[in-house]
């Protein structure tokens, strides 16, 4: 589980694909402190498993599902991800709970100003996920 609040941009090193599968591995400060093998890292808002690690990287798998249906595929080496660690349950939850798992992604399709606030509209890619979405409710955008 994640808070939906970015603790710090990194940046993608290095990415291998096999057909719908990608190894990712991403350069960090801020979340590689304290990490395990096996910790949930948000990335993108996306939930990954670290499987290596060292002081200023980690490396993660994608699966073909997570890769069909996330923006993951679009990144390339020198692309900026925005980057979480999982929310430890002893600690104040700062923003909202999200899992990290992705149904689908979306198009900003327009912006408008209200007062102090920037809206966002944003149109599913699958119009099917649109019976999921309620008023008010959390939706996490690049996590």
């Amino acid at each position: 589980m994640f808070t939906g609040l970015v603790e710090e941009i990194g940046t993608m090193k290095s990415i291998s694909r096999k057909g719908e599968a990608m190894l990712l591995s991403i350069s960090a400060k801020v979340v590689t402190e304290g990490i395990k093998l096996g910790d949930s890292i948000s990335v993108n808002g996306v939930c990954l498993t670290a499987t290596s690690f060292d002081a200023s990287s980690f490396t993660v798998d994608v699966m073909p599902q997570t890769y069909r249906n996330t923006n993951l595929k679009d990144l390339k080496p020198g692309s900026r991800v925005n980057l979480e660690r999982a929310m430890a349950a002893n600690g104040r939850f700062g923003g909202h709970i999200v899992q990290g798992h992705v149904d689908g992604i979306g198009s900003i399709v327009g912006t408008s100003q209200d007062q102090n606030a920037v809206v966002f509209q944003i149109r599913p890619g699958k119009s099917s996920l649109l019976k999921f979405i309620i008023p008010k409710g959390s939706i996490a955008v690049d996590g």
